[in-house]
């Protein structure tokens, strides 16, 4: 059975559909990218696994059960939101926010007690960020925010994380940083479910992509397949050569551009063994 499934589900907005009858089922242990071009459907997506919003058609359901009729609390033990950027105006001490994933665990009246910074001090640890504890959260970089806000959902006790786009904003070694502890968590169990504007990634970091475009799956399947020219094609109206390099792996790389040295974009400093269908 699938954790999460998506069955014939549609979704709009002032009678404009954002989702038209998609299907989808998302597994255990997966890292699944959501891919499509700006007002494709990603983040209503998201927004129906999380169920933020029931479906106008069609049903989400979570272990079998329709997610809308599960209770928040109860859901968001298993299930945690990571934001793709998280501002707090006040100084919280890393560690405070990663105890605040503990909330869905206590009563309205409640202290945090040691079994709570228990959990985010293990959470810390398995991010290797535990000598940042005592930092002010507005003072780290932002690749420390977002391995925070991992590490918040960690400690929430959350197995399937849903993130919106979690390396925007990051410079490029803080977004490698973070999608390798992301597929560490996934050898372990752990789901990931997230959208992205980045191909590389989703062939990198991802077993499954799901290709979004006006509402509709245009494709859906294993991540070294389905990120191909013909799909990127379809996907975002531009050609985009995806490159078997030597030595193992892919990259995708914009076809017919050539930058201000003079060089393509395309060509053999990629030490290329073949184009891609």
């Amino acid at each position: 059975m699938s954790l999460i499934s998506v069955d014939r589900v549609t979704y709009g907005y002032s009678r404009q559909p954002a989702l038209k009858d998609i299907s989808v089922d998302f597994h255990e242990g997966e890292i699944v990218s959501l891919l499509g071009p700006n007002g494709s459907g990603k983040t209503t997506l998201l927004k129906l696994l999380l169920g933020l919003f029931r479906p106008q058609e069609g049903r989400v359901l979570f272990e079998g059960r329709p997610v809308c009729d599960i209770p928040p609390k109860q859901l968001s033990k298993r299930i945690a939101y990571v934001p793709q950027f998280h501002r707090l105006s006040f100084g919280f001490r890393v560690l405070d926010v990663v105890l605040m994933g503990r909330m869905p665990h206590k009563t309205f009246f409640f202290r945090f007690c040691k079994d709570d910074e228990q959990a985010a001090l293990e959470a810390l640890e398995r991010l290797s960020i535990a000598h940042l504890k005592d930092r002010p959260y507005t003072e780290i970089s932002g690749g420390e925010r977002q391995l925070t806000l991992v590490a918040r959902a960690l400690a929430q006790g959350a197995d399937i994380f849903i993130m919106d786009e979690p390396v925007n904003g990051l410079d490029y070694g803080n977004q490698i940083r973070l999608l390798s502890r992301i597929t560490d968590l996934a050898y372990h169990g752990y789901t990931f479910i997230k959208t992205t504007h980045f191909p590389d990634h989703a062939l990198w970091f991802s077993d499954r992509v799901v290709m979004l475009k006006d509402g509709k799956v245009i494709a859906d399947g294993d991540a070294s397949q389905m990120v191909n020219r013909l799909n990127l094609y379809n996907l975002y109206n531009t050609h985009i050569a995806v490159m078997d390099l030597d030595g193992g792996g892919h990259i995708c790389v914009p076809e017919g551009v050539t930058g201000r040295s003079g060089h393509c974009a395309a060509n053999e400093r990629y030490n290329v063994q073949g184009l891609r269908a």
